[in-house]
């Protein structure tokens, strides 16, 4: 993670006399995560069997087993059927962060976590935002649910407002800030541990030293603390949708 960080590769277009820059890595690594969900979604479609009274395949008893253990981790506090109504958003979500937030740890120049920029955490967030509205409408009814900004006293509308668009903030930001932070953390502690390295042994050994140290805090952070950050954003985007039907 340490390595891509602050290298961008930026696309500038002119739309109407507004400059418009994409980043090509981030889009990258986020169009090639969404195809590689789709292969996996193939592939274990696939593996179930047509004929209901067929035995299980072991794809077929492994995605079991995965979409019981999603809905009892990630959907715990749900209703039954909206739990399962939830459950293909819900888990893909929480799988679409956890691969970006895994992309640092490809060795190649210029990848990094999409989830590192801004504009993709607060896109997810938005996405969450929405799915909060249209469940809070179709559970609870769309008067029902706009007039809860009105509690417990319609003067407290903007605040109500306030902390809505508040929390959306909240969400995008901390899933950001802890991609980030960790990468600069890491880059921080890599540089450190290539100075004491020189200090204490050869140059040739200080360079494999501070590529072990590097590979080892790349996996740790990318794999553990990507994997935890994905599943609170995915718990977050849960218990959202659950505020707003009950």
């Amino acid at each position: 993670m340490s390595g891509q960080l602050g290298k961008k590769l930026i696309l500038h277009l002119k739309v109407g006399g507004v400059d418009i820059a994409f980043d090509l890595a981030v889009m990258a690594v986020a169009v090639g995560v969404t195809l590689l969900l789709l292969l996996l979604s193939w592939w274990l479609r696939r593996g179930l069997p047509h004929d209901p009274e067929a035995p299980p395949t072991r794809r077929a008893a492994f995605l079991a087993a995965a979409m019981e253990l999603a809905e009892t981790q990630l959907l715990g506090g749900l209703p039954g059927r909206l739990a399962r109504d939830l459950l293909p958003f819900i888990t893909t979500l929480f799988l679409y962060v956890l691969l970006c937030n895994w992309a640092s740890i490809l060795p190649i120049p210029y990848i990094a976590s999409p989830t590192q920029d801004v504009n993709v955490t607060f896109s997810l967030a938005i996405m969450v935002y929405t799915m909060v509205h249209v469940y809070g409408a179709r559970e609870r009814g769309l008067k029902k649910h706009l007039r809860s900004y009105l509690e417990p006293y319609p003067f407290l509308l903007p605040m109500n407002l306030i902390g809505d668009f508040g929390r959306t903030l909240s969400h995008a930001f901390r899933l950001f800030g802890n991609i980030l932070g960790g990468a600069i953390l890491t880059a921080i502690v890599l540089e450190l541990a290539g100075k004491a390295m020189r200090y204490l042994f050869l140059a040739p050994f200080a360079l494999v030293g501070g590529v072990a140290v590097g590979t080892f805090l790349n996996l740790w952070f990318g794999l553990f603390v990507g994997a935890i950050q994905a599943l609170v954003f995915a718990l977050l985007a849960s218990a959202y949708i659950q505020i707003a039907v009950e």
